[in-house]
């Protein structure tokens, strides 16, 4: 057989075992599984996987960051504490919960990425939905969808602006200049089409008025951790230096304080966690690495350059919708970098980069394997007894993603002109 063929076919099952997880295996497996059959059939030199595995390795802190300050968080009854303030304040509506909850997912997403959203966020909202006594399930469906929905808010809001952008992300400024207005359409859109989506089960009332416990000492270091990473992540962002390496470091000490505090081993903390994300980024690096070796982005940044000649605003439109289905098939992370590297080649101007960006950011909305943190948050789901199917997010992604991403798309193009 062809090589490169079977190496296509190979990504291929590796890529549909992500997304229909055959025999309800981890992700993680196929994804590994995948990057291993790869470089044991010597169809990717090990060399080159070893290199595209430790290309993800500022993604791999950030996120192990994150997880630890989440589960802290769990642990120390920070989320209970939060869910109770929130149901309080939707006094007995749970529509007036779905909006507190999505205005509180622009703000986490916003200031501290979608991944953040993911993870940090669903575990709060699991528990207000269960202490308000009403359907979580419209309530976890803002966690996911708003990660995406407002990744492009700010450089930060989502690790894969930083892949694309190689690592050169523009200036602050110039940054909310091009995606401010894009990025308002994108949450409003994506907020009325997701509420009206859920809108039978928003029906009637919810509990309110509960009582609020005092947030325990070590309650209060997990969320004193969280505050600081977020201002941490704004500082270095606006420094053009990587996120992963402080997002760790601020997440182990801070769960240092907790453990040292409480004099407890960290091996209970550190199994409460998903770490099979870790391996499922690490696969998805290699896929991309095979897509390189064989020849596939030399080939897509020559039509690329070709086509901007042509037409720069058509070139732009398409370049935006075909990232935004690819990140559906091979996840956004590394679709980022097929699009990262295909534009850096063919010298894309900024209309056309962007365009991929928000097509990265934005498009995942449709299908639950569409970002990391959408995986995120299906793993947060899962550990609270809840489980959503790809066909069952298919049919609010179909309708709540489109819009946004059209409009996102149109007002930058605007912009531009």
């Amino acid at each position: 057989m062809n090589p490169t063929f079977l190496s296509w076919g190979i990504a291929l099952a590796a890529t549909a075992g992500v997304l229909l997880r055959p025999f309800r295996w981890p992700e993680a497996v196929w994804a590994v599984s995948g990057a291993l059959l790869l470089v044991v059939l010597g169809l990717l030199p090990p060399g080159l996987a070893i290199q595209a595995v430790a290309k993800g390795t500022d993604v791999y802190l950030f996120l192990i960051g994150m997880m630890l300050l989440s589960e802290l968080g769990r642990r120390e009854g920070l989320f209970d504490w939060i869910a109770v303030l929130a149901v309080n304040h939707a006094k007995g509506s749970p529509r007036r919960l779905f909006l507190l909850v999505y205005a509180v997912g622009v703000m986490v997403t916003t200031f501290l990425s979608n991944d953040a959203a993911a993870v940090v966020l669903t575990p709060a909202v699991f528990a207000a939905a269960k202490k308000a006594n009403t359907k979580p399930l419209p309530l976890l469906f803002v966690c996911a969808f708003i990660a995406n929905a407002a990744s492009f808010v700010l450089p930060i809001s989502n690790p894969a602006n930083l892949v694309l952008y190689a690592n050169k992300v523009p200036p602050l400024g110039v940054w909310i200049g091009r995606f401010a207005v894009p990025s308002v359409l994108s949450i409003t859109a994506t907020f009325f089409m997701l509420r009206w989506t859920q809108r039978h089960a928003l029906n009637g009332e919810c509990a309110s008025d509960l009582p609020v416990d005092t947030l325990s000492a070590n309650g209060k270091v997990a969320l004193a951790g969280i505050g600081v990473t977020a201002v941490a992540l704004l500082v270095v962002s606006a420094c053009g230096l990587q996120l992963g390496m402080p997002t760790a470091v601020l997440g182990i000490l801070t769960t240092l304080v907790v453990l040292v505090k409480e004099r407890e081993s960290p091996v209970e903390l550190i199994r409460g966690i998903s770490w099979s994300v870790l391996p499922l980024v690490a696969g998805l690096f290699v896929l991309v690495e095979m897509l390189a070796h064989t020849g596939v982005i030399a080939q897509l940044s020559q039509l690329l350059s070709g086509a901007t000649q042509h037409s720069r605003l058509a070139t732009a439109t398409v370049s935006g919708l075909i990232v935004a289905l690819g990140s559906n098939a091979i996840n956004n992370l590394p679709a980022g970098l097929i699009a990262s590297a295909t534009a850096l080649q063919a010298h894309s101007p900024e209309q056309v980069v962007d365009a991929m960006l928000i097509g990265v950011d934005l498009g995942p909305n449709l299908s639950i394997t569409g970002s990391l943190a959408t995986i995120l948050w299906l793993l947060s789901i899962r550990r609270e007894g809840e489980e959503v199917s790809f066909v069952q997010f298919l049919k609010t992604g179909a309708v709540v993603m489109p819009p946004a991403l059209l409009l996102a798309l149109g007002a930058r193009f605007l912009i531009g002109h």
